[in-house]
């Protein structure tokens, strides 16, 4: 992962959500932190399997 790829994504994300707030418009993310943290839980989980290497392609199980 490249560090500089993450600051433009948070610099990016600061802008976005200053525009978002200076135009009272409401962010589409969870405005609270147990919200925030759900978000974070599935990232967390997802590179968790990633890992391990492990799971199931859902569409070749389903024959598609």
């Amino acid at each position: 992962m490249s560090t500089q790829l993450t600051i433009l994504a948070l610099l990016t994300g600061l802008v976005t959500g200053g525009l978002f707030r200076f135009l009272n418009i409401p962010i589409p993310a969870p405005p609270e932190l147990p919200g925030l943290m759900g978000i974070v839980g599935i990232y967390a989980g997802y590179r968790v399997i990633d890992y391990f290497d492990v799971g199931v392609d859902l569409l070749e199980a389903l024959g598609v």
